[in-house]
């Protein structure tokens, strides 16, 4: 499965390889957007991207990237709390 990341493109960094940075939830890391790009690379900054691997896939509006951080934070929690249920098992086991 591939997961896709949302970020904002916040500043060209380097025109001729096409490569941006992004913001992803307050963390900052260049990323290529050439699969993305299909007029001046200017124009992309401010624009919601989804980030695989360090490079920007397509393209996705606010509300769409808005929808994911949320999924991605609830996958988050779930996870969380299954590792919690699994440490409290083993606790449990070894008491037997």
């Amino acid at each position: 499965m591939c997961l896709g990341i949302p970020g904002r493109i916040v500043a060209i960094t380097d025109e001729a390889r096409q490569m941006a940075m992004a913001d992803v939830s307050g963390v900052r890391r260049e990323v290529s957007v050439a699969c993305v790009v299909d007029g001046p690379l200017d124009a992309l900054v401010g624009e919601w991207v989804l980030i695989h691997v360090g490079f920007a896939m397509s393209r996705i509006n606010e509300d769409e990237a808005a929808r994911t951080l949320d999924a991605l934070r609830e996958l988050g929690e779930a996870q969380e709390a299954l590792d919690a249920m699994a440490e409290g098992a083993k606790s449990l086991e070894g008491m037997s």
